[in-house]
């Protein structure tokens, strides 16, 4: 196990990179009706995985969240200025010739407030190797990828220089392996073999048993950990799993609430599970942390926190 996997940390920067985009939600009763109208209720709000995970951490009260991240001309100004207010420091590298990454949620005001992504990836997927100093890891304790990095080659070879980069400085790695349907299409042997090296793994029940070929989550959780020192599977309404060593460790049960809009809940998980491990909290507690923000996460529109008044 690499220096702090899972282990308490005195505190320090969280580093993360990954996807800055501009979420278009889309929010309708039932079925689409298709050749015609549908009515909805739509808003353009920041988003982007990465970006989300870094807003949920500061607003869970770390004191220094710093976030990397390729972005459009289009909307570089806006994004600067949103993540600043959530209390990120932003370095966006802005791309002069791929747009913004957009995202459009569909959200079906049902019970569940399940959603369906269309996804224009942009300059996300344009994040590269260039894009990188080992000086962004200076005051560093932990750094955290977004498994959309994972999509484009630029990207992974950024994943790849940052894991290093990491390795030597003894700063612990987590990653969210971010979407089932895009992992379909990279490969699980790929994936596992891409983030050899990770301290702590965050998918969410499909993801997890999607990479180990197993239909129940507990043991789809504990297979994980074999490959991964800590891992933590997001499992929605039924809380999280944590498991080390081949075996579940811990369950969390989830915070009950009626959810609006369950679009960036995972990635609000992760935030404040990271803070909450940066703040000096073990990882069965750094869930039930993370499960309050996912309960947060799902009474409001879009995938950030409230921003401080």
């Amino acid at each position: 196990m690499s220096p702090g996997a899972g282990v308490p940390s005195s505190g320090g920067a969280l580093l993360v990179v990954g996807d800055v985009v501009t979420d278009i939600v889309a929010r309708h009763r039932g079925p689409l009706a298709s050749g015609t109208d549908t009515a909805a209720s739509v808003r353009t709000l920041p988003g982007g995985a990465g970006a989300n995970v870094a807003c949920w951490a500061a607003h869970r009260g770390h004191s220094e969240v710093r976030l990397l991240g390729r972005v459009g001309t289009d909307a570089a100004a806006w994004h600067e200025r949103e993540l600043t207010a959530c209390g990120v420091r932003p370095r966006l590298v802005v791309d002069p010739v791929a747009p913004t990454g957009t995202v459009i949620c569909l959200v079906d005001t049902g019970a569940a407030a399940e959603r369906t992504f269309l996804t224009d990836s942009g300059a996300v997927l344009r994040l590269g190797p260039a894009d990188w100093s080992d000086a962004l890891l200076d005051g560093v304790a932990r750094l955290h990828l977004s498994g959309y990095l994972l999509f484009s080659e630029p990207s992974r070879a950024l994943v790849a220089v940052a894991l290093a980069a990491a390795r030597a400085r003894g700063v612990p790695v987590s990653l969210d392996p971010a979407s089932a349907g895009f992992l379909v299409r990279l490969g699980v042997d790929r994936f596992l073999a891409l983030v050899e090296g990770i301290d702590v793994l965050l998918p969410s029940r499909d993801e997890a048993c999607l990479l180990t070929g197993l239909p129940d989550p507990a043991d789809a959780a504990a297979k994980l950990s074999r490959h991964v020192p800590l891992v933590v599977a997001k499992q929605g309404a039924e809380g999280a799993l944590v498991a080390r060593a081949g075996a579940v460790c811990a369950r969390v049960p989830a915070i009950p609430t009626a959810p609006v809009d369950t679009t960036g809940a995972g990635d609000a998980f992760t935030g404040a599970f990271l803070a909450a491990l940066l703040a000096g909290a073990g990882p069965e507690e750094a869930a039930g942390e993370g499960c309050r923000a996912g309960a947060l996460a799902v009474r409001r529109v879009g995938g950030r926190p409230p921003t401080p008044s």
